[in-house]
């Protein structure tokens, strides 16, 4: 699994050819709240019972609001067979950060 910061994620999803799906693991309350524009929301506990929705063939980009739920959903698609799976270190909070000073924070 590749781990990619707020900022290398930013230029991958500027250079990629077709973007990544951006999965977003959090609760409900928190997606609300601040998401990263075009995220798909599942939550943590809905993500084994909604693969369907997820294309294995295209790289998936996994967030929460710091990096820990999401690599633990990375890991869990990976050992279903996800190979293109990518957790954002630092999570929404890191982004807020380092890339989009207007999101909120929590």
């Amino acid at each position: 699994m590749r781990q990619l910061s707020p900022v290398e994620l930013k230029a991958f999803c500027e250079q990629a050819e077709t973007p990544p799906l951006l999965l977003d693991v959090r609760e409900p309350h928190e997606f609300a709240y601040c998401r990263l524009e075009g995220s798909l929301h599942i939550p943590m506990n809905q993500v084994p019972a909604r693969l369907n929705e997820l294309d294995p063939q295209r790289d998936i980009v996994v967030i929460c609001h710091h990096g820990v739920r999401s690599l633990q959903v990375a890991r869990y698609l990976e050992a279903q067979g996800y190979n293109r799976v990518i957790n954002l270190e630092g999570g929404v909070d890191a982004w807020a950060m380092d890339v989009d000073a207007d999101l909120p924070r929590y």
